[in-house]
């Protein structure tokens, strides 16, 4: 399984991004909740990639933060095969009532691409391996995604600290390593269906999640 420190080694410091652009838009998700974000899109980041920063309430002193990958299945589709789509819904929320910002990151699939995830999931469905294992049967890394892109967005919002929602070590200690730093870890819950039972286990069996130590266990809906 990948570790925290698997990016830190001979990590070169981002040049600086700058912010290309912002503007407002009204949030309505499935189950009525709505809430107005304030989008910024970016100039100068480090992968090319078009990443968003959402706005969320008002953020003062240390702004709560998701960093959330791109999950086209579980956050458009609303796929069950994972949690994404819920820990989206979950973290606008929590992020509103706090003030910070989500940045939600163009990685699909931790990295190696939608195709490239239906693939994985193909050979979950067909040989009985875990998300992991279908990686790497596919030549591929369990967790390729890099954030160096995100502590550049950070950096030009002006937060070089943060509060981290996330129960993944791996993002701390990679904007640690890139200057952002972390002043509290705040979980999200483990949104949990019956699809997606072996997908979490799988994610707390890992080192790149903290599940199951004190985290609420929330089903789908609640």
């Amino acid at each position: 399984m990948p570790h925290p420190e698997q990016h830190q080694t001979h990590r070169p410091q981002p040049g600086p991004a700058t912010i290309r652009s912002q503007v407002r838009i009204p949030l309505t998700f499935g189950d009525g909740y709505r809430v107005e974000a304030e989008v910024h899109t970016f100039r100068g980041l480090a992968d090319g990639a078009e990443h968003l920063a959402l706005k969320l309430g008002r953020p003062e002193g240390t702004p709560l933060v998701r960093l959330h990958s791109e999950c086209l299945t579980g956050d458009v589709f609303g796929s069950d095969r994972c949690d994404c789509g819920p820990q989206l819904r979950e973290a606008v929320e929590r992020i509103a009532d706090s003030g910070g910002y989500l940045l939600y990151l163009r990685q699909e699939g931790r990295g190696i691409g939608l195709y490239n995830k239906l693939d994985a999931y193909a050979l979950q469905q067909n040989a009985g391996l875990d998300t992991y294992q279908a990686n790497t049967a596919l030549g591929l890394p369990e967790d390729d995604r890099d954030y160096t892109a995100a502590a550049q967005m950070l950096t030009a919002l002006g937060a070089p600290g943060i509060r981290l929602l996330s129960n993944n070590p791996d993002k701390s200690a990679q904007l640690a390593a890139l200057g952002i730093e972390v002043t509290e870890h705040v979980p999200t819950g483990v949104h949990l269906s019956e699809s997606n039972v072996h997908y979490l286990h799988t994610k707390a069996g890992g080192t790149a999640t903290t599940l199951g130590h004190g985290i609420e266990l929330l089903p789908v809906g609640a």
